[in-house]
């Protein structure tokens, strides 16, 4: 158990950013998961839905420093791609 105020108050911020971080991957592994489950099964229009709630869990993710911009870019680029291999 933290003693002084400055741990007490680090613990609390890092509660807060564990609730955070859990949310953000959430988001991530639901999305691309139903992403990548929509791609194997060839539908091409829910793909596309999806495709774009993963982009914006993606951003979300890069903008608060829980996983790298090029991660999230790269991320969102081979789905892109996947996506326009099916639909083609």
């Amino acid at each position: 158990m933290p003693i002084t105020s400055s741990a007490k108050k680090a613990l609390r911020a890092s509660a807060k950013k564990r609730v955070n971080n859990i949310r953000r991957k959430t988001a991530i592994d639901t999305n691309l998961k139903k992403f990548r489950k929509l791609v194997v099964e060839k539908k091409a229009k829910e793909a596309q839905a999806v495709l774009a709630n993963l982009s914006q869990a993606l951003d979300k993710a890069a903008k608060t420093n829980y996983i790298k911009a090029n991660t999230a870019s790269r991320l969102k680029s081979r789905a892109a791609a996947s996506l326009k291999k099916i639909s083609a």
